[in-house]
């Protein structure tokens, strides 16, 4: 029997088979190229947070204090004598100044947490998470500072003289502080700030951090 034309036979079970890769789109075919360096001019804003635990703590409290004056007031409804509690907080309001100290404590607690919120509601968020640019208009991307450090440490670690070092990324500032225990620390300095500028640059953020590196000997404290 012969096999139908344009199939192959099966591979043997165990052996690798070669997965198709994805060429980059060209023109003409529907999809827009992605060109090399585009979105580097954009500045793009940071991720914001979804606020889930404020909002979730704030829900259950204000539940909570709903939940209660409702059942006090059902009770009352129901002919039952309202809630000592209620009543003692009504008293203390209608009697105590308004310069006594608790007022006072208590007016700045709800202030505070008026504050709290007021910052949480305007304010992005997610400070460890770095934009980067926007290669394409429909995809946003961002990356972890510990996994920018742990990149930018691995880079550090391949400069001959360095024998540890310490990467610590910041949104606007990425130290770095390395132990030599051979060559010229001036030499070592200078090969550190071209790997590690190289090494910000291609990670594609946004807004690349501006890069402080020290070295110095083993045993020496700075």
């Amino acid at each position: 029997m012969s096999e139908p034309r344009g199939t192959e036979p099966p591979e043997p079970e165990g052996t690798t088979q070669r997965l198709p890769v994805l060429e980059k789109s060209q023109p003409g075919n529907g999809t827009p190229p992605v060109r090399e360096g585009e979105g580097e001019g954009g500045r793009e804003g940071r991720f914001w947070s979804a606020r889930r635990v404020p909002a979730g703590i704030v829900a259950l409290l204000l539940l909570g204090l709903a939940g209660l004056f409702l059942y006090d007031i059902a009770s009352v409804r129901a002919d039952r004598p309202v809630m000592s509690w209620r009543r003692e907080l009504a008293r203390q309001l209608a009697e105590r100044p308004l310069d006594d100290t608790w007022v006072l404590v208590g007016a700045g607690v709800a202030a505070a947490l008026g504050l709290w919120l007021l910052v949480l509601a305007a304010t992005p968020g997610l400070r460890h998470v770095l934009p980067m640019r926007r290669t394409h208009a429909d995809v946003r991307a961002g990356l972890d500072r510990d996994a920018a450090a742990t990149a930018l440490r691995d880079r550090a670690m391949e400069v001959a003289g360095v024998h540890s070092v310490r990467v610590r990324v910041r949104r606007r500032r990425a130290d770095a502080r390395a132990v030599s225990h051979f060559r010229e620390l001036d030499d070592v300095r200078a090969d550190l700030d071209a790997v590690l500028t190289d090494a910000i640059r291609g990670l594609g953020l946004s807004r690349p951090p501006a890069l402080s590196v020290r070295v110095r000997r083993p045993g020496r404290k700075e």
